[in-house]
């Protein structure tokens, strides 16, 4: 695996040649390497690595001033951390039971992404909401496997959460956040309706 796959683009040449000339294309096509290389490669740590060495990369090159070539910096970082964070959403999905396990299919399918539901069964099980937080974490994943029909194993959980603690935003529980935002617009709609009513 190529870990500089991204950082030999044309993009990286000029900003580490710091000329100016041509830089928009360049970093069009960086963008385009990007997207390529996420949607190509089948192996995920592969598309992971490649990503953080070229987040390092950007992070700690070193721009004479706030011109052009820093926004295009500042531009292609910021494009590589929403691909990871995008990325992180949406490629780890939980794998359906094994039809030979014989266990009875659930009436409930967790159909968000793998990660929200590891938000949600850290955050219960940080709440102690469940059995008094007498249950290891290990038990609740079985649980919420049971309850949505999903065989999640040990390892995969763990490897989420610790995907989500390298988050960079000061909240690193996105999903959490995006249901509070939600119930609250819900409540806030309810209101409005009610008023209306009135």
């Amino acid at each position: 695996m190529n870990h500089t796959i991204l950082t030999n683009t044309e993009f990286f040449q000029r900003i580490t040649g710091n000329e100016c000339q041509g830089l928009s294309s360049a970093y069009n096509s960086f963008v385009a390497k990007v997207i390529e290389h996420c949607h190509t490669d089948a192996d995920m740590k592969h598309i992971a690595i490649a990503l953080m060495y070229a987040e390092i990369e950007l992070q700690f090159h070193q721009v004479s001033d706030d011109g052009e070539m820093s926004v295009y910096i500042r531009k292609a970082l910021a494009f590589v951390k929403k691909m990871q964070r995008h990325l992180s959403a949406v490629a780890t999905q939980v794998p359906p039971l094994n039809p030979s396990n014989h266990k009875p299919e659930s009436a409930y399918r967790w159909t968000g992404s793998f990660v929200e539901l590891v938000e949600i069964i850290y955050a219960l099980d940080e709440m102690r909401c469940i059995n008094d937080g007498e249950n290891a974490i290990n038990e609740l994943t079985t649980f919420f496997g049971n309850l949505f029909g999903l065989e999640i194993k040990d390892n995969i959980c763990y490897n989420a959460y610790a995907d989500m603690k390298r988050r960079k935003n000061d909240s690193r529980t996105y999903f959490l956040d995006k249901l509070s935002q939600r119930l609250n617009l819900r409540m806030q709609r309810d209101d409005e309706r009610e008023r209306m009513r009135r």
